[in-house]
Parts: C-alpha cells; structure tokens; sequence
C-alpha cells in the first residue's frame, strides 16, 4: 500500500523518501523542474552540486543520457546493475534539469537492488531523483531511525522498509580516460578490465 502512494505522488510531483539497497533516498520525477528545485531546497543542498538519478533499467538510463552508450559503459552496467555502483556519463541536458547536473552535462544514474525502490520507480514511469535523505552535509541515513524527523515533515511521504547494503554507491565517471573512481563505495570496481571493451 505505501509503495503504491508513493507512486501516486510522485507522479503527481510530490517528494517522497523511500529505502534503497544503500541508503534511504529522498526523491521526486526527474523531469518535474519545480519538484527538483523543491527537493533541493529541502536538503539544503546548493543547486551547483550534482544529485544522483535512480533508473529501473540501463534502457531507462539510455533515455537520459546520450547515445550511444560506449560498449565499456555499458558493459559496466550490465555487470554491476542492479547494485551499488553509480555510472557518469553525459546527459541529455534538455530532458534534466540545471541542478540535477549542477549546471554542467554529467549526470550519475544507478538502478538500485531494492524491491521497492525498483517497484516505485518502474510504477513512477520516469527516472527519480535520488540523493540520500538527509540535509546536505548531515549523516547518511541506512536505518528508519536515522531520518531526520524534521526532513520527513518536509516531505510529502515516507516508505518504511530496510536498506540492504548499508553503505554508500561507488561513483565512477566514465567520461574520461581512465576512468575515475570519485567515491569508493560498497561495490569495488577493477575498472582496468573494462578497457578492452573500449572502441
């Protein structure tokens, strides 16, 4: 029943915490530009700072992003998603809002191993934004009883459930060569072996 709710409201461009395999997250429709700047707002989180993306599918995450996808990304996806691995890669700057890519064209999507997040994102239609549910620079919350009471007040609604993992994505950017591990995470990545894939 909640996840359904939540569904219902992101679609109609609410905000919503729900949990993920790595953290809780607190999200909205990534292509409702006033539910992003909202969502922002909430956190704290300045608006020149990148925020991650949840996608149910490397096909969703092509619908995002620029094609087509270098045969090592994609590779990459395949192997780790769904899981604790966010991939950078060039976004298609019409379709996302400023804040999302902090002004810029780089945009970090995962597809996360949760029932639930998947659930809501595959109902939501669209990708979801995804940061973790906290204000900006406060602790990552991995339990329900880390949320910040004052936070879920600020959102529309909260789903209760359990992260898995407990930890934080692994962030990689993919766009230069080498690639760059800009936060090591739950999921270790020997991202030498992906360069054979590269054209």
């Amino acid at each position: 029943m909640s996840v359904s709710k939540a569904i219902e409201i992101l679609k109609k461009g609410g905000i919503v915490i729900f949990p993920t395999d790595t953290a809780f997250g607190i999200g909205c429709r990534v292509d409702d530009y006033e539910a992003v700047k909202r969502l922002f707002k909430i956190r704290n989180r300045p608006e020149n700072q990148p925020a991650p993306v949840l996608v149910d599918s490397v096909s969703m995450a092509e619908k995002v992003l620029t094609s087509p996808l270098p045969d090592n990304v994609r590779h990459l996806m395949k192997d780790y998603w769904p899981g604790s691995l966010t991939v950078i890669w060039y976004c298609r700057k019409n379709l996302i809002p400023p804040p999302v890519r902090g002004g810029g064209g780089l945009l970090g999507v995962r597809v996360p191993d949760h029932s639930q997040a998947l659930t809501i994102i595959k109902g939501t239609g669209v990708p979801i934004l995804g940061p973790s549910a906290n204000f900006h620079g406060k602790n990552t919350p991995f339990e329900f009883k880390d949320l910040d009471p004052a936070l879920v007040r600020l959102a529309d609604f909260t789903v209760p459930g359990d992260c898995t993992v407990r930890q934080v994505s692994t962030v990689i950017d993919t766009t230069p060569s080498p690639w760059r591990i800009i936060r090591q995470g739950a999921s270790v990545v020997e991202i030498n072996r992906y360069k054979r894939h590269e054209k």
